[in-house]
């Protein structure tokens, strides 16, 4: 009796394993065309989802993902995508990723904070001395290792996507120093060192969620908030926030991840190829962050937003004893390896 419900439970497990994974990604019926005839055989579909809208610079990097796994492939394995987070927020994602629920999402470092303490260190303000720190910084080493250190957790990383440089945005007060910040309510991501960072600029940190910050602006819970240009105008921010503060105070990447229940389960072939689009889609959302910065700079000034650039050093000055904390111990020992980087 022991042994045969011994089996009877190990086979009850499989099966919710089975199907916990079955709902991350969809065998369907390969599309057949005039050059591929007859092939027939099954495709797979990777369900992939985000909180960000579809004119966003990611959400188009991902549809190049999909396209390229597509052509990798012949058709094997490809990408549904689900935008403007009607699967949940960013954390409700990781989440269904780690449980293999979902098989893939993209993720700012910032929320991998709360699993991943070394990756607090792409939140330290002013970390980055400029673009090609960055992304010299994301290409080597450090920055690959940095993509596996979610294995323990059940989720790795692909790829990074550009993000920009945060920038803070006010609805009432120009911020031109460090000083202005202070008893001002800031809206951040759910981050210990964001909050720690407005703190140390003498403001108060609000960790609101993205889909209910245009109401907190307009309503006056907060009186700004910190992100990119794409971030601002696609999200219609501008019209409740007439300035726009080039502080530049955090470089954060976001990272593409996939559950590693899903990686395991699919043909190594597969693997190689998502992981080829993965790298190719960077690139590709890579140039059209920078083109779509541009335009949403002339396009926020043409809307009557006041780009404002303010006195950088008093804000490096007020955020320099942040990694002094304990609680930043552990990336003390990366962020010296960051400022090595050429």
């Amino acid at each position: 009796m022991n042994k045969s419900a011994s089996i009877f439970l190990a086979g009850i497990t499989t099966g919710l394993l089975v199907a916990c994974v079955l709902g991350a990604f969809i065998i369907r019926p390969k599309k057949t065309d005039e050059s591929n005839t007859g092939s027939g055989g099954r495709a797979i579909v990777l369900k992939l989802a985000h909180g960000l809208d579809e004119a966003h610079p990611v959400h188009k990097g991902m549809e190049f993902m999909k396209k390229r796994l597509e052509e990798l492939t012949g058709g094997k394995a490809s990408l549904d995508i689900y935008s403007g987070g009607v699967l949940g927020s960013e954390v409700d994602c990781l989440e269904q990723v780690q449980k293999g629920e979902l098989a893939m999402t993209k993720v700012s470092t910032a929320a991998l904070e709360a699993f991943i303490p070394e990756m607090k260190v792409f939140s330290v303000p002013f970390a980055f001395r400029d673009d090609t720190h960055f992304w010299n910084t994301l290409h080597s080493p450090i920055g690959k290792r940095m993509l596996g250190l979610g294995v323990e957790k059940q989720f790795r990383g692909l790829c990074y996507y550009d993000s920009g440089d945060r920038n803070f945005y006010t609805t009432k007060k120009p911020i031109r120093t460090v000083a202005d910040v202070n008893g001002m309510k800031v809206r951040v991501m759910n981050s210990r060192t964001a909050m720690d960072m407005i703190k140390a600029m003498g403001g108060s940190a609000c960790p609101i969620s993205w889909g209910e910050l245009y109401t907190a602006l307009a309503q006056g819970t907060v009186d700004a908030a910190e992100n990119n240009p794409p971030s601002f105008m696609t999200s219609r921010h501008y019209e409740v926030c007439k300035y726009f503060i080039l502080s530049g105070h955090q470089r954060i990447p976001d990272m593409v991840i996939i559950s590693t229940k899903i990686w395991d389960s699919i043909p190594l072939e597969i693997r190689k190829a998502l992981q080829q689009a993965a790298d190719e889609s960077e690139v590709f959302q890579r140039k059209l962050w920078k083109e779509t910065t541009d335009a949403c700079m002339v396009d926020m000034k043409a809307k009557g937003v006041e780009v404002i650039t303010p006195d950088l050093d008093s804000f490096r000055k007020a955020c320099a004893p942040i990694t002094e904390d304990k609680e930043y111990l552990v990336v003390k020992k990366v962020l010296s390896e960051i400022r090595e980087v050429k």
